[in-house]
């Protein structure tokens, strides 16, 4: 079964993944660039964005380096929530938006959009994205059987990562703690108390003034599922 893995999720000290405000003009809203300014510096995404115009290899290395670069590897398929497709919300009275990406997304992979208004598959370059109104454990089954056998990335936002993680779908869990504090916006944590039990965690600190955690989750043999959780499909 395709491992369900989560990259990247930066969050303020006081747990908020994303601002409130989101537009076309500030994806993370009030939040600006704050959340991401660790990721933006480093090779991993200056190679990914395609940014990369002068020497091979530009951008910084090390630690924030290091986990960014992880982020596709083994990657067959993503999840992401309709905000992180793009700021509509409701019908999609104008079908002509392609995603934040351009005509050549990142992904280069099949990307299940879940949404309450499904759409046409929509092809971008390298990628497809599939919009779908799926609960948790259906959209991982649909997206895993899209991955060629490879693991499936959760990309978010918060909303989503916390209902999969409600759900116990989520295997690893990267979240990087940012020391900013943005006292409004979209939380993480809410309504998933005990969530530690569930995971080993690991903690890195950056000389950027992040801090990385990663939660792998524990056998299902060695904690009580959290009462009403779906069961996982295998």
């Amino acid at each position: 079964m395709a491992r369900l893995r989560v990259h990247n999720l930066a969050v303020s000290i006081d747990g908020f993944a994303t601002g409130e405000g989101q537009s076309l003009e500030t994806p993370f809203g009030h939040a600006g660039h704050r959340l991401m300014q660790w990721f933006f510096p480093t090779r991993a995404f200056v190679a990914m964005s395609g940014h990369e115009s002068e020497a091979v290899g530009a951008g910084t290395r090390g630690v924030d380096d290091a986990f960014a670069a992880a982020t596709n590897e083994g990657i067959g398929a993503e999840i992401m929530g309709r905000r992180k497709f793009g700021p509509q919300q409701g019908p999609w009275e104008d079908e002509s938006w392609r995603g934040w990406w351009g005509e050549e997304p990142p992904f280069h992979s099949p990307v299940v959009v879940l949404t309450h208004h499904e759409r046409p598959d929509l092809a971008v370059g390298e990628t497809t994205f599939h919009f779908r109104e799926l609960p948790p454990a259906e959209a991982l089954s649909f997206a895993a059987s899209l991955a060629g056998g490879l693991d499936v990335r959760l990309g978010g936002g918060p909303t989503v990562v916390r209902d999969f993680l409600a759900a116990d779908l989520v295997d690893h869990l990267h979240i990087v703690v940012v020391p900013i504090v943005l006292g409004r916006g979209v939380r993480l944590w809410d309504r998933l108390e005990g969530l530690e039990e569930r995971f080993s965690v690991e903690v890195t600190p950056s000389p950027s003034g992040v801090v990385h955690y990663v939660f792998t989750r524990r056998p299902r043999a060695d904690y009580a599922p959290t009462p009403g959780a779906p069961e996982r499909l295998e």
